[in-house]
């Protein structure tokens, strides 16, 4: 379990060290606002293609495929130490999201075989975890980007992921170790195609929401700050902030998903909470913006997880899980990669992001009509399939 959770702290700093960067890395070679958003949309979307290809990833194995991706994730981040050229630094960052998107790929599929009756905790501490890396790099930016330029910055989380590699190999020999299911229930899953599905359809969505959600902060919020009148440090401990409370929405999921066997109720307060939250930083960003950071972080902290949980309801086989989320996370992550990018354009086009929070508040709203069809019964119907 620490070496799952540790892994979980790996996926998310090469990301999110770029958005604290965006002034220092500008400076250096000059970069528009739209290529800095390509930056954060081209590993999201490489992360999105290899979950399309989930069946190829799961063929590594668990244990293998996880530290294959950590060191491709560790080869990204020193890479970024060879040269400063934007072709480069987008060529790394695709690195970077195809290492992410096979860790991604393996691990719902890892937990649902190990801990068959502890998934929705199990899953809420790792997405905490995920978050917890995004805030772990941007409080120490400052720091890192005085004493080690920004190449530097980026480059040193190489080290993590060779500690999750390290801590992952000793801890993880069984994974790999075949499944006592019948040979019925592997058919079952090897036949299943999740896009033939209306319902696959509509997690997708509601995936696509919250991983765009995620992705637009990720990028954006500390530079939009910025912009507003905060200094960058500042900057940097508001992302901070933001992500340690997506750790306690992580954390507060993995406490209440149990005692909710219908997810609607929490979804629903998730996705109002973080409509709120997008129009008031698109509109007020300099009012409360502290307490703005944690309700968003808190907001979309709970709305990741439950929608990852929503979605491995569907499945009561591990295999059969793995490849259904594989699909929705392909798909939500090319579509929720694109956000930085438009943004930024919208940044270069516009002078400002308020247009993208605002916008982006009203599909989070809009979500709130998918989620209401969700019901426990639902679920059972299509998993019985």
């Amino acid at each position: 379990m620490l070496a799952l959770l540790l892994v979980g702290l790996n996926l998310r700093p090469v990301l999110a060290v770029v958005s604290l960067l965006t002034d220092s890395i500008r400076a250096s070679n000059g970069m528009s606002f739209e290529q800095i958003g390509w930056l954060t949309s081209l590993p999201m979307m490489a992360m999105g293609l290899i979950a399309m290809a989930g069946g190829l990833v799961y063929r590594m194995g668990y244990r293998r495929g996880v530290a294959i991706g950590l060191a491709l994730t560790a080869a990204s981040a020193l890479a970024k130490l060879a040269s400063h050229e934007p072709l480069w630094l987008m060529g790394s960052s695709v690195a970077a999201g195809l290492g992410i998107g096979i860790v991604q790929s393996l691990i719902p599929g890892y937990i649902k075989t190990r801990f068959p009756h502890r998934v929705d905790l199990l899953m809420g501490l790792y997405v905490s975890m995920i978050m917890g890396g995004a805030a772990l790099a941007a409080a120490s930016a400052s720091a890192l980007l005085h004493w080690l330029e920004w190449q530097g910055t980026m480059a040193f989380w190489a080290v993590l992921a060779i500690a999750g590699i390290a801590l992952w190999l000793p801890s993880s020999g069984h994974a790999d170790a075949p499944s006592t299911g019948s040979s019925v229930k592997a058919a079952t899953s090897s036949a299943f195609r999740p896009w033939q599905h209306g319902r696959t359809w509509l997690l997708v969505a509601l995936f696509c929401v919250s991983s765009s959600c995620y992705t637009l902060c990720l990028a954006w919020i500390a530079p939009y700050m910025m912009e507003a009148g905060v200094r960058a440090n500042e900057a940097g401990f508001m992302l901070a902030a933001l992500s340690l409370s997506e750790v306690a929405g992580g954390f507060l999921v993995s406490w209440l998903a149990p005692r909710f066997r219908d997810r609607r109720v929490l979804l629903a307060l998730f996705l109002a909470a973080t409509a709120l939250t997008y129009v008031l930083i698109g509109v007020a960003p300099m009012y409360a913006p502290w307490l703005m950071m944690c309700l968003l972080g808190l907001s979309i902290g709970g709305l990741f997880p439950m929608t990852l949980i929503l979605v491995m309801d569907h499945c009561s086989q591990p295999a059969k899980a793995g490849i259904l989320v594989s699909f929705v996370q392909g798909v939500g992550y090319l579509v929720g990669g694109i956000l930085p990018f438009v943004a930024g354009s919208i940044r270069d086009t516009v002078g400002n992001l308020s247009v993208a929070w605002v916008a982006m508040a009203c599909v989070t709203a809009a979500a709130l009509v998918l989620a209401a069809r969700v019901t426990p019964a639902s679920a059972a119907r299509f998993d019985a399939r």
